[in-house]
């Protein structure tokens, strides 16, 4: 049985007449100890999503269930979660570990057991000794780990996060989600997180789930949403800029790159084309798709290489991932083939995805 349970949830904002949906008849389960991140675009519904089940904005369609019990007309601070924002809402007033203790106050543990759970949290949020601190003399991203810990120290059944990490450099946040996907693993908790960094997402969550426009675009294990995008748009908010339409027939796909070789067992006929970085080969001008080297930008020991493909036409530039060694220099001419195992057929492009000849690229050449 899921904990928590979306079933039709719809919230509009401003007047009938011109009232805008952020959350257009979502559907999600989310099963016991099991840790769901929810990516997605600026506007696409995420937030609103956690203070509907937060208890801090009514719907207006749709239920919330928690345990098999719907919260209609359940107050927030009776629902039994964890909510921790973006932007901290801690108790200025307060020190820290005044702050962290809050909740387990209010639930009316005692001093010993409060402090030692303080002490616990701050250690593994990176703030050991941190207690007697006043909240404005902290950084913002220390403010942020004040929160999280605050947010933990109940130990709610289920625990959602806003941004967690937003404000940490990158090394503590590559560390720290780590240690809070291993903490939440020990206690059992369940965890509904929203996050705008992929990265974070993918190492954190058991599931992904992807909106776009109030609605629910995607949801998989991470493995599946980074190797089968649904479509062309999770694709590109996965970073994937190698998105074009393309008529599938038999092994091999007719696109504006030429002939793309797509796997076994690929849907055929009108279809859009996702062709992964590491699916671009680079190699001898004289062979395959003639292209002009462009920008390179250096990632984690390799190299994002743009190609301007030769000849007539507007066919949009390509991305080739390279080692540092065997990255060609700016304005070299290559050859570029197409490995099958790094293409994925999506489904025809519609709405907002519709391709007309060459899509936009927001990359440029420098």
């Amino acid at each position: 049985m899921a904990l928590l349970t979306l079933s039709d949830v719809t919230v509009r904002f401003g007047a009938r007449a011109d009232a805008r949906t952020a959350l257009d008849a979502v559907d999600l389960r989310i099963a016991e100890h099991e840790i769901v991140c929810v990516l997605g675009p600026s506007g696409s519904g995420k937030s609103t999503l956690l203070r509907v089940v937060a208890g801090l904005q009514h719907p207006d369609g749709g239920r919330v269930l928690l345990d098999g019990a719907d919260q209609s007309g359940v107050p927030a601070h009776r629902r039994g979660v964890g909510l921790m924002f973006q932007d901290h809402q801690l108790f200025p007033q307060r020190d820290v570990a005044g702050n962290v203790a809050f909740g387990l106050r209010m639930r009316g543990t005692a001093r010993d057991e409060r402090a030692a759970r303080v002490t616990e949290l701050l250690d593994l949020v990176g703030l050991p000794g941190a207690g007697p601190r006043a909240v404005a003399a902290l950084s913002g991203g220390e403010q942020q780990r004040v929160a999280l810990a605050r947010a933990l120290a109940p130990s709610p059944r289920l625990l959602m996060l806003d941004e967690p990490l937003g404000q940490l450099d990158r090394g503590l946040r590559e560390r720290l989600v780590v240690e809070l996907r291993g903490l939440f693993g020990r206690l059992g908790t369940t965890v509904l997180a929203v996050t705008h960094d992929q990265g974070e997402a993918f190492a954190l969550a058991d599931r992904v789930v992807v909106m776009r426009d109030g609605r629910v675009a995607q949801t998989g294990t991470p493995l599946e949403v980074w190797q089968r995008p649904a479509s062309a748009f999770v694709a590109r908010f996965l970073g994937f800029d190698n998105v074009v339409p393309a008529t599938v027939s038999g092994g091999a796909a007719d696109t504006v790159w030429g002939p793309v070789p797509v796997p076994d067992g690929s849907p055929q006929g009108e279809r859009t084309l996702l062709v992964r970085p590491a699916g671009v080969r680079l190699g001898d001008p004289a062979e395959g798709l003639r292209c002009t080297v462009g920008a390179r930008t250096f990632r984690s020991g390799r190299v994002a290489v743009l190609l301007r493909p030769a000849g007539p036409g507007e066919a949009p530039l390509l991305e080739a991932e390279c080692g540092l060694r065997d990255a060609p220099a700016e304005g070299q001419a290559v050859g570029v083939t197409f490995t099958a195992a790094e293409v994925v057929v999506l489904p025809a492009q519609e709405g907002q995805d519709t391709v007309r000849g060459a899509p936009v690229v927001a990359k440029e050449l420098s």
